[in-house]
């Protein structure tokens, strides 16, 4: 039997704050584009259940009737897939009230809740905030499993291998989930994919994301592949794999500068080098850091207009700091020279002094300061 482990599709959320008002829309469809085809390949590929770890929606605020209603209609039309979805921390308690559920979306309450599809049980829990009476023990105490079976359970959640002594339903204490006849923890929450050893008997995984939102979600995205063989001899009858499926990855590649003078050409030339393997479908961050000499001249705006065609999209920040030898402008008598001693002799943060610097030579050569 093959199944889809997903998780966090966050549906109609904001996107990237920096894009504009168009492509922020067409990230919105692609979101659900991803999610569709993902049932799609489902349907191909003999998919019997999809597993949603949680936050299939992003918050009540953002979500719109039509996406929820379109969700809903996708879900029924794959009459041949089961989809067992839980809720997570950003999900919406009453998305589905007043509308008709398909008959093969199943879904799980606070307390655990079960699915059996032959010898394979599918067990889960939608996230809370609070622990129930008598905390984490109580929790993971009424988790019951049975040996004879194999076992999936969902969850959502950050993992912890530890209590965190907070009433947190966001927290997922895997040392009170070992040996507990789990083979395989589908769990939710985290936007990278993860796959670890749970215990002897089982293992957990994070799917992570269909899609990057922002540029803390870069890398490959996608879902999880299970295949479980009931009639395997071996002691693990679950196999699995990362089906990487995003429309577009998100990148961020960083420039590090080692304090000497850099013309233009050299920083064009070694931003080209950091992004020449990147697909021109997918969106990119440059980031320059490290320390520049003072007639070093990062414009860019002129950097960003360069380059910005190559991709879906592309931001590009200057993080670097001055490096400045007080002792060079000693006795240079230069406006200049004047503006730097003066600075220095400022009771202030070097920090401070280093951005003031920077600020003044851009004024100097008649550029547009960022305040």
């Amino acid at each position: 039997m093959k199944i889809i482990h997903c998780a966090d599709l966050h549906l109609d959320s904001k996107m990237e704050s920096n894009l504009d008002r168009q492509r922020a829309s067409q990230r919105k469809v692609e979101l659900f584009d991803t999610f569709s085809r993902m049932i799609e390949y489902g349907v191909e590929n003999g998919v019997r259940l999809i597993i949603i770890a949680g936050d299939l929606f992003d918050t009540a605020e953002n979500m719109q009737l039509r996406i929820k209603r379109r969700v809903l209609s996708a879900i029924k039309n794959a009459p041949e897939i089961d989809f067992l979805y839980i809720k997570g921390n950003h999900d919406s308690r009453d998305f589905l009230e007043g509308e008709e559920l398909p008959e093969n979306l199943k879904l799980f309450s606070e307390d655990w809740k079960s699915y059996e599809y032959g010898n394979t049980v599918v067990t889960g829990r939608d996230f809370t905030d609070e622990l129930p009476e008598g905390g984490e023990e109580k929790l993971y105490s009424g988790l019951l499993l049975d040996s004879r079976k194999i076992n999936i359970v969902v969850m959502h959640g950050q993992e912890s291998g530890y209590s965190s002594g907070k009433k947190d339903g966001g927290i997922i204490n895997l040392k009170l989930l070992k040996n507990k006849n789990i083979d395989y923890l589908a769990l939710g929450h985290i936007h990278s994919y993860k796959y670890a050893r749970l215990d002897k008997r089982g293992m957990y995984c994070y799917s992570g994301c269909l899609e990057g939102r922002g540029f803390d979600e870069c890398g490959e995205k996608g879902f999880v592949l299970l295949d479980v063989n009931e009639a395997s001899s071996d002691e693990r009858h679950i196999s699995c794999e990362f089906i990487p499926f995003a429309k577009r990855a998100l990148h961020e590649v960083t420039i590090k500068l080692s304090g000497e003078y850099y013309s233009e050409d050299e920083l064009e030339g070694l931003i080209c080098d950091k992004i020449k393997d990147i697909p021109e479908k997918d969106l990119v961050k440059v980031i320059i850091s490290g320390e520049t000499e003072e007639n070093t001249d990062i414009d860019v705006e002129y950097l960003t207009e360069k380059f910005e065609k190559r991709f879906y999209f592309l931001k590009l920040c200057d993080d670097t700091k001055l490096s400045i030898k007080y002792e060079d402008y000693e006795n240079d008598i230069s406006l200049k020279g004047e503006f730097i001693r003066l600075v220095k002799e400022k009771r202030i943060r070097e920090e401070d002094k280093r951005e003031i610097i920077l600020m003044g030579l851009k004024a100097l050569r008649g550029r547009e300061i960022d305040l």
